[in-house]
């Protein structure tokens, strides 16, 4: 799903938690509206892949987790449990 080079996929993807917090709208200038939906209609993320991605963001946050404050933590762990239904599309 992802390419080998994960450069561009990392930098985007810190730039649409950057906006998605208040922060700078970096993703908004460079690429347009978020459109998670669209944007991920040519993979097939089944639940498989879907519960692959929470686990991987599970553990990057749990190896975050000092680095994070507690409205951070819980906040990371509600957008990725909000879009996990919502970018299954198989």
């Amino acid at each position: 799903m992802y390419p080998e080079d994960l450069t561009d996929s990392k930098r985007h993807f810190e730039m649409f938690l950057e906006q998605y917090w208040g922060g700078p709208k970096r993703y908004f200038e460079e690429r347009g509206h978020p459109r998670l939906r669209m944007r991920h209609v040519p993979f097939r993320i089944n639940r498989a892949a879907r519960d692959a991605w929470l686990d991987a963001m599970a553990t990057a946050l749990e190896r975050e987790h000092g680095g994070l404050s507690e409205d951070q933590s819980t906040n990371c762990t509600g957008i990725s449990t909000w879009r996990r239904h919502q970018m299954r599309n198989v």
